[in-house]
């Protein structure tokens, strides 16, 4: 059962009861009647074949008050996307396939790059940039929900109470974000998220003070959660980056755009699993090793927006300051999986806390060498202001691929 804290700067949705699912769903169903609502799956094609995306598909077929259903696919020849095709026929929503790798899409993506206006590298950002466009080309769609593919403890709650503050015709949010309890087996998880996220921000309050933004991203639960929801007025303009450090720059995009009355994070699930990746400590190109960098840089960016200056005695006290904090959130996270009889690896946590250190140092180094770079794909506004049809071409090549 949760609790019922509130932060100072946003609002915090417990999951309080349990209330049966038929009953929330109804409600839904009778708030899309005046708010609309997409739900927006990035995928590898792999991911169809896997444990968790069958689960999600039969799931979703409860969920009428989904009108529509964007599944964005990469990874994927002509004959693994005829196999799409017929495994999500069984959804009862519109649905919509974002074939990337096909010609169409290909074709429109080089045509952005001609623009420089295209999305610089390939990955979950790339994906989740082209099928938000694609929302807003669905001119009925009010609500935009998103989450990922391998999300091995999935239900129907998990969309419907993410989707729930942004449809409540009452309510005033533009966006929400999802978080939840990470426990794997007798394990927790998230290690980025209590072991790197969390302390960088309280270190870095503690070097810089308190200012707003750094009181805002230490007010959500879990910054790292896949699983969030906007409304169509904020999707045209948030910036979508195309790193690792998607979630973390999104929230810095909302923070630039919306009032914080606006943004609330909401529990979505008694516990949360899904595809886990690798340390990485000896390949810091992959895996938590490059997707902790990436997260630091970001932040890095946007402290530097709002006036601070990451010099390297900066980094060298961010650097002992985080790892004092870290050390000491393992100590609280031992007596937490204690009492609640879970096992804990002292050793393996110690070691993450390591390479997330040298992370800090990595993005450092590169925010300073590169201090212009922007791993930002322009949002959409920009996008049809230079093509104004580029939304409309994007949605009829959408329709000709499902004619494939």
């Amino acid at each position: 059962m949760a609790d019922f804290y509130q932060h100072s700067k946003l609002t915090t949705l417990h999951k309080l009861t349990d209330r049966p699912i038929d009953e929330l769903e109804n409600e839904l169903t009778s708030f899309s009647s005046t708010r609309p609502m997409a739900l927006v799956l990035p995928s590898l094609f792999s991911e169809l074949e896997g444990p968790a995306l069958p689960k999600i598909v039969d799931a979703l077929q409860h969920a009428y008050y989904i009108g529509d259903i964007i599944i964005g696919l990469d990874r994927c020849d002509s004959e693994q996307f005829a196999h799409a095709q017929q495994f999500f026929s069984e959804l009862p929503q519109r649905t919509h396939l974002l074939w990337h790798d096909g010609p169409r899409l290909s074709a429109l993506d080089k045509e952005l790059q001609t623009e420089g206006l295209a999305p610089p590298e390939p990955g979950k950002g790339r994906n989740v940039w082209y099928c938000l466009g694609y929302a807003m080309a669905l001119e009925h769609v009010e609500v935009v929900g998103l989450h990922d593919c391998d999300i091995l403890t999935y239900s129907r709650e998990l969309p419907a109470r993410l989707l729930y503050p942004l449809s409540h015709p009452r309510f005033d949010f533009q966006y929400a974000k999802g978080y939840y309890a990470r426990v794997n087996g007798d394990l927790l998880s998230g290690r980025v998220t209590r072991l790197f996220v969390t302390p960088l921000l309280r270190a870095l309050k503690k070097i810089v003070g308190s200012i707003d933004y750094l009181e805002y991203m230490d007010s959500f639960r879990y910054p790292l959660s896949g699983e969030f929801a906007m409304s169509r007025d904020l999707l045209s303009q948030v910036r979508i980056p195309s790193d690792w450090g998607l979630e973390v720059g999104l929230l810095s995009e909302v923070y630039r755009n919306i009032s914080l009355k606006q943004v609330c994070q909401v529990d979505i699930a008694d516990n949360y699993d899904h595809k886990h990746q690798e340390l990485s400590a000896e390949d810091r190109a992959a895996g938590l090793a490059k997707m902790s960098t990436d997260i630091a840089k970001s932040i890095y960016r946007k402290l530097a927006t709002e006036g601070i200056e990451i010099s390297p005695s900066f980094m060298r006290t961010l650097k002992a300051t985080y790892l004092r904090i870290a050390l000491d959130f393992v100590e609280m996270y031992y007596d937490d999986a204690k009492i609640n009889g879970l096992s804990f690896h002292r050793h393996s946590e110690e070691g993450a806390i390591e390479v997330f250190q040298q992370s800090i140092v990595d993005a450092g180094e590169s925010f300073a060498a590169n201090p212009l770079e922007t791993p930002f794909i322009p949002n959409w506004k920009r996008i049809l202001s230079a093509l104004p049809d580029f939304e409309k071409r994007l949605f009829d090549a959408v329709a000709e691929d499902s004619k494939v």
